[in-house]
């Protein structure tokens, strides 16, 4: 199995101050990987390693057999499906949800004058029915509500059918219906074999999706635990990250924890 995603003693620094501290790590084809920790664990800073959107301080950063700094990202990008809040917030309100899903195969958001294929609207209304937000095509970005917006945001990341997935807190900020119903949506993408190596940033273990088989625990920066998810999110491992007590719990494929 040929590595999608691969860091080697990676540091990122800002301002003098450690984001990221000595971090390897390999993500291999068909893996669907989630990334745990609090507040400030370097996890969103990791997520845009991986997105190209910034370079390590030191260290190597391997992306789909590229390395940072030594290739085009714009040609990269499109490889890459992304899906985060900071994503969010450079689309245009008024932007026609249909043209911020089709955007994607340009790697922009704001509809210029890219050309698309009548294919290409077509694969962004299947991809919007697929995330539950079907019929939407011709409302603009900012009607929605936050979990609209949200599964836009994952039909968008999907459109180019991508070789890898990032998804930055898909379910943050949903109501419970909205969580579940898109975790539920998101364990669906999963479990389907033809669909790209997956890596989800969550703070919260409910949140990962049916399907998931890899998980990294961060803590200031530094990988706490990383490997098959059986074996990483132990009550004791999940303690440490999070600096306190805890009971993890998994049922039916989903997981939980509570305070002991």
């Amino acid at each position: 199995m040929s590595d999608v995603l691969r860091l080697v003693d990676v540091d990122v620094v800002r301002g003098g101050v450690p984001i990221v501290s000595h971090l390897s790590w390999d993500v291999g084809e068909g893996e669907r990987w989630t990334v745990l920790g609090p507040n400030g664990a370097g996890k969103t800073t990791l997520l845009a390693l991986a997105a190209t959107l910034i370079h390590p301080t030191r260290g190597t950063v391997e992306i789909l057999d590229e390395q940072l700094g030594r290739t085009d990202v714009f040609e990269l990008r499109p490889r890459i499906g992304l899906a985060s809040a900071a994503l969010a917030e450079r689309i245009p309100p008024h932007e026609m949800v249909n043209d911020v899903v089709v955007t994607a195969a340009y790697a922009v958001t704001g509809r210029w004058r890219e050309r698309y294929e009548g294919g290409d609207h077509a694969r962004a209304t299947r991809l919007l029915e697929q995330l539950g937000v079907g019929g939407f095509g011709h409302r603009t970005f900012g009607t929605l509500s936050e979990g609209e917006r949200k599964r836009v945001q994952v039909a968008r990341a999907l459109m180019t059918d991508p070789e890898l997935l990032l998804l930055d807190e898909p379910a943050a900020g949903l109501d419970l219906g909205g969580r579940e119903d898109l975790v539920r949506r998101l364990g669906d993408i999963a479990v389907d074999p033809d669909a790209p190596t997956t890596v989800l940033v969550t703070h919260h273990l409910e949140e990962i999706p049916v399907g998931f088989t890899h998980a990294m625990l961060l803590k200031a920066g530094t990988c706490i635990a990383s490997g098959p998810i059986d074996q990483v999110l132990t009550s004791d491992l999940v303690s440490t990250t999070f600096g306190v007590d805890v009971d993890v719990e998994r049922r039916d494929d989903r997981w939980s924890a509570r305070a002991r």
